[in-house]
């Protein structure tokens, strides 16, 4: 009967420390550097981030970006409380209100699309569609028509209380229902219930195939929507938090910004307006 087939002693020697040592190796390898990103769901709804956050990777290997997505007041908070290190926002009063304070390092401005009032198709209160975005809130108020409200402190919340405070309306009542979503919920549960609500226009043109749901009013200045992005003062990584603010508003980053959504849609979700200012 032949004997079973065994390695020599070096070559099992061998075997035995590379069987040891290679974990060993592979846990001492240097793993990307995190950069925490607060950010707007409607950024990240939207798909932008899908897009344009591998080419960071590309360029910068040694840092990995890490999105928490929430509205922009929370992405203010978490940043305040040193759990971000930058953070991509809205909500312009906020900012303001953020670097004032010495929390932000340096704030830039980065991209702009606009808002829209959307609702259903045969919606009793299209009719308010010929308005401005306070009238036209004024009248799916008076209609009684259904609104969903973000209700979450995100920057698309607080320019919806602008317009309420414009219209002269105190927006209570059946009627009226804060979800306390992001945007791509929130637009959902509008189309589900044949209701009317405010949205950033990127992400409705990102789910528009999945909504009943049309633009009712569009084009108010009031509506402009602009982003910037913030460097934390005191953050954890500010060097990646200074890198990642530099390379979005880069040329390179600011024309894939300004190609997202052209193929499928014919326009981009995001307009590029990068400043270098802090």
């Amino acid at each position: 009967m032949p004997r079973p087939y065994s390695l020599p002693l070096p070559l099992v020697i061998v075997v035995v420390i590379v069987a040891v040592v290679a974990p060993v190796l592979e846990s001492c390898a240097p793993h990307p550097t995190e950069i925490i990103l607060a950010s707007t769901t409607s950024t990240e709804d939207s798909g932008l981030f899908e897009a344009i956050l591998p080419a960071f990777r590309r360029a910068h290997p040694d840092y990995r970006v890490r999105v928490i997505a929430v509205g922009s007041g929370e992405a203010l908070r978490l940043a305040v409380r040193g759990d971000a290190d930058a953070v991509l926002v809205h909500s312009p009063r906020a900012e303001e209100e953020f670097m004032a304070a010495g929390y932000g390092e340096s704030r830039r401005r980065l991209m702009y699309n606009d808002f829209v009032i959307v609702g259903p198709a045969e919606g009793p209160a299209n009719v308010c569609g010929f308005l401005d975005a306070p009238s036209a809130l004024a009248c799916i108020a008076q209609h009684g028509s259904l609104f969903i409200s973000r209700g979450d402190d995100s920057g698309t919340h607080a320019r919806e209380r602008e317009l309420w405070s414009a219209a002269g309306v105190e927006p209570s009542g059946n009627w009226y229902r804060e979800a306390g979503q992001g945007m791509g919920a929130v637009l959902m549960m509008a189309s589900e219930r044949s209701a009317y609500t405010l949205s950033d226009r990127g992400t409705y043109l990102s789910l528009k195939s999945r909504l009943q749901l049309d633009v009712v009013v569009e084009g108010d200045p009031r509506l402009h929507n602009q982003y910037s992005v913030i460097v934390v003062r005191d953050a954890v990584n500010l060097e990646g938090a200074r890198l990642f603010a530099d390379w979005i508003t880069s040329a390179a980053a600011q024309e894939m910004i300004g190609a997202f959504g052209v193929k499928e849609f014919g326009i981009p979700l995001f307009v590029p307006n990068a400043t270098s200012g802090g």
